[in-house]
């Protein structure tokens, strides 16, 4: 006799519970949770009333996901990174950019600051250009801006050198 699959199994719980269940081990977007109850097996009309009955009942919320993950994930990544990830986690965009709206640029370059100061930890750059190169790189491919990255090298400079160059302004590369 062939195997049924997994697909092919009825879910032993109710898809409410399952949701509840999702929920309660961390947030999840609207389209996480229909695209993890659709692969265990459960009927979309299911999964619509599941989701509907979250939201009535407050237990999900995509606006209050987005500005958690925001608030969790901008010490890491800039708000290009940000963007993507609720992109990929199937947040509408006006939901992302009213939560990428209180990461305002002095968050950003605080953020900046601290996580250039990481990428940096004890190693000593002879110059500001190596520096810059080395983890100015870094933080634009966490999604940081240009501009943003350059601000938090020239601050890391300025703060950690103790060439006379530190005391006037990095050039403009």
């Amino acid at each position: 006799m062939p195997r049924r699959s997994s697909r092919q199994k009825p879910p032993p719980v109710g898809a409410l519970s399952a949701a509840v269940a999702l929920q309660a081990r961390r947030g999840h977007s609207q389209a996480e949770l229909r695209r993890k109850l659709g692969r265990r097996g459960y009927d979309e009309a299911d999964v619509d009333s599941a989701l509907a009955q979250l939201v009535e009942k407050g237990l999900q919320n995509d606006g209050a996901f987005a500005e958690g993950h925001v608030r969790r994930r901008s010490r890491l990544l800039g708000p290009l990174a940000l963007s993507a990830e609720l992109s990929a986690r199937g947040v509408d965009r006006d939901v992302a950019d009213g939560a990428m709206a209180r990461f305002t640029v002095d968050r950003q370059l605080a953020a900046a600051r601290q996580l250039a100061e990481r990428l940096c930890g004890n190693t000593r750059y002879a110059s500001y250009r190596e520096l810059l190169h080395a983890v100015g790189a870094k933080l634009m491919r966490r999604g940081f801006s240009m501009p943003v990255a350059r601000a938090a090298c020239e601050a890391l400079w300025a703060g950690t050198s103790d060439s006379p160059e530190a005391q006037a302004p990095p050039p403009v590369v």
